[in-house]
């Protein structure tokens, strides 16, 4: 009798386990969904998220660098000078003709927010370089003015424009374009 008591031990013993572990299966397969649930969608990270940027302590003149979506964002505070030179420009005779007013927003013409990557070949350009004070390639001598307009060099096209917007005379958000007007 001791071998069938044993036996019916060692059975048991295994139900116990084997129902532990299909149990803590179960349990596992039902949180694994609601934990990834709880994650952003893969679109949203993708996407970046905006940010806001504060231009009160950028000076007269200067130009900043600031990341979106792993990309340098410079933003120019633009003197009086620098804006008339801009806008005095003939724009046929550009390569990529745009007008200023096109490259700001209007009522903020002191800035301009540009995304800081060579359109020729995607280096980092100098700012306050060049022959149009505005931004200057040194791997192959792209210059673009103080609008980010291409004017001189192998580049194709202007610096590119970030969707931002502005939520007060002192404050944009960049990676969000907005159709109200601060």
């Amino acid at each position: 009798m001791t071998t069938v008591s044993s036996a019916g031990h060692s059975r048991r013993d295994f139900l116990y386990i084997a129902t532990g572990a299909v149990g803590a299966v179960g349990a596992a397969a039902a949180l694994v969904p609601l934990i990834a649930q709880m994650n952003p969608d893969a679109s949203t990270i993708a996407a970046g998220a905006p940010v806001e940027i504060d231009l009160a302590p950028i000076a007269d003149g200067q130009i900043v660098k600031v990341f979106w979506r792993s990309k340098p964002i410079f933003i120019f505070h633009r003197t009086k000078h620098d804006i008339e030179l801009a806008q005095n420009v003939n724009v046929a005779s550009l390569p990529d003709p745009a007008p200023d007013s096109e490259r700001v927003k209007a009522g903020h013409e002191q800035w301009l927010v540009v995304i800081g990557i060579c359109t020729h070949l995607g280096c980092i350009p100098l700012p306050h370089e060049g022959n149009y004070d505005g931004w200057f390639c040194p791997c192959h001598g792209s210059q673009y003015d103080s609008a980010g307009r291409i004017r001189q060099g192998p580049a194709p096209k202007n610096l590119y424009l970030p969707p931002y917007t502005f939520i007060s005379d002192t404050k944009i958000r960049i990676g969000e374009e907005s159709t109200k007007s601060a």
